[in-house]
């Protein structure tokens, strides 16, 4: 068990492509999970088993939060240790690919496990 994380494109006909998947990525986790908060005002109680979808704005913010080393500091029992500097150039290259795929006309998802 642990935290498995997954971005995702989806077409207009429901179609789902994975373009990135992280293990125990804490940080991430934890940036991801008030993104869906601030969208969501979820009726879940927890961010597990959902998605939320990143529009360019927020993927331009992920970014300068990857450059600053700002992701915030999430702990969980499943979830591993702070690997943000193991992910880095990871986490860079998905935001990259996600605004592409933004950018043709695909929507971009972030749901995990854990």
């Amino acid at each position: 068990m642990g935290l498995d994380q997954y971005a995702e494109a989806v077409d207009e006909d429901g179609n789902v492509e994975e373009i990135a998947y992280w293990r125990k990525h804490p940080n991430l986790q934890g940036w991801m999970e008030q993104l869906w908060l601030n969208k969501e005002n979820p009726e879940v109680k927890e961010f597990n088993c959902v998605s939320v979808e990143l529009n360019l704005d927020d993927l331009s913010e992920l970014e300068v939060a990857v450059r600053n080393q700002e992701l915030p500091e999430t702990s969980g029992f499943f979830f591993g240790n702070n690997s943000d500097a193991d992910y880095k150039d990871e986490d860079l290259e998905f935001v990259q690919k996600a605004k592409q795929v933004i950018k043709e006309g695909r929507s971009v998802r972030y749901r995990s496990s854990w």
